[in-house]
């Protein structure tokens, strides 16, 4: 079953997110508050697939509780809801480990979007991995794409799904330019609703993951008027 975990403080939102979620087959579990969302996803840390996390909350808003989420699970996938004002709330969700972000007001219809591209995503992580070529070792790092894991020397790196997939469009196409839009439609889909600089928040978090000097990048380099790639040293 798709189950989601909505933390919302406003009923009436709340309501509309999980009539239009449950109409299309996902499991909803909702939450008024941050406290209570990390209470209830404690007591079944391994079935939530997706939460989808208002970021004005009295209390325990909803960066506290990505951050808190994303201890606790890489594969989570969360979904951050912003107003249409908080431009800064939107990198600031993206940079502590959420997935994507929802600008309010939204309809049914965008909402669902986003929900079924990232659910995807997430139910890779558990589908059944290539049976050839499982590994990808360039330099210094490993891609494992059986476990759906990356290791630099030997250590490995955190990654969400998200940052994993961006990842593996990198080792697969080593030292060759990637623009932005490739990478979205790569990753998010080619329907997707939201704007291009998703994709360079999450290369700078990645950067942040896998980069000896993040403000001087030597593996994922930016290539000027078109995007990025993978160098290979």
């Amino acid at each position: 079953m798709k189950k989601i975990l909505i933390v919302e403080d406003e009923e009436a939102i709340r309501e509309f997110e999980a009539i239009n979620l449950k109409r299309v087959g996902y499991e909803t579990v909702e939450a008024g508050s941050g406290e209570e969302a990390l209470m209830l996803y404690d007591t079944d840390p391994d079935g939530f697939d997706i939460a989808l996390l208002d970021v004005m909350m009295p209390g325990m808003d909803g960066f506290a509780v990505c951050k808190e989420l994303r201890k606790r699970s890489d594969s989570i996938g969360i979904i951050m809801l912003t107003a249409k004002s908080q431009e800064m709330d939107k990198i600031s969700g993206l940079m502590i480990g959420a997935d994507d972000y929802i600008t309010k007001p939204f309809s049914p219809t965008e909402l669902l979007a986003r929900v079924d591209s990232l659910y995807r995503r997430v139910a890779m992580n558990t589908a059944k991995a290539p049976a050839v070529s499982d590994e990808i070792t360039i330099g210094k790092f490993t891609l494992n794409l059986r476990r759906r894991t990356l290791s630099k020397e030997g250590r490995n790196i955190e990654l969400t799904q998200v940052e994993f997939q961006i990842m593996e469009y990198f080792f697969t196409n080593p030292d060759t330019a990637l623009g932005r839009t490739d990478i979205l439609h790569k990753v998010w889909g080619s329907n997707y609703f939201g704007e291009e600089k998703i994709v360079d928040v999450n290369i700078r978090r990645l950067r942040m993951k896998i980069e000896d000097n993040p403000s001087n990048p030597q593996y994922l380099v930016t290539v000027w008027g078109m995007g990025y790639k993978w160098a290979l040293l």
